[in-house]
């Protein structure tokens, strides 16, 4: 499958909260916002810190990304391909342009995974990805 890809723009927002809605609750995050929430926020970090790649093939939107560039890394926020388009190479593919056309080779990439999300782990894994932190807490109860 060929995949094209495109810098988002604000007014992107609105398909990436619901497609972040999407992402909250296959990975399993606690976070409570609604798609409007999301779509905000997200509004927001496209306007100030983060920048989105779009991945699309002949037809449809088939996944997307959001980083921020740092001074010595590129944080990879979230990583989502849409659930009927899985299994394909699609996450795979994605990492490999941006890799190639969005990301400065010579910055350390970073990506933090839910500890219980084992498909992303196994994924990032697979890329190269290695172990580095792991954050422990006591939830509230």
């Amino acid at each position: 499958m060929h995949l094209s890809s495109r810098l988002a723009i604000s007014s992107d927002a609105v398909l990436l909260g619901a497609l972040n809605h999407q992402l909250i609750q296959d990975e399993g995050h606690r976070n409570p916002m609604t798609i409007p929430e999301l779509q905000e926020r997200m509004r927001c970090w496209l306007e100030l810190e983060y920048k989105a790649v779009i991945f699309e093939n002949e037809t449809e939107v088939v996944a997307y990304a959001l980083f921020r560039e740092e001074p010595e890394l590129i944080y990879l926020r979230q990583l989502f391909v849409q659930r009927h388009c899985r299994r394909r190479r699609i996450g795979q593919q994605a990492l490999h342009i941006l890799r190639k056309e969005y990301w400065p080779p010579q910055k350390r990439l970073t990506v933090e995974v839910l500890t219980a999300n084992s498909a992303a782990i196994a994924f990032y894994r697979k890329e190269g990805f290695s172990d580095y932190c792991l954050t422990l807490e006591i939830p509230v109860t």
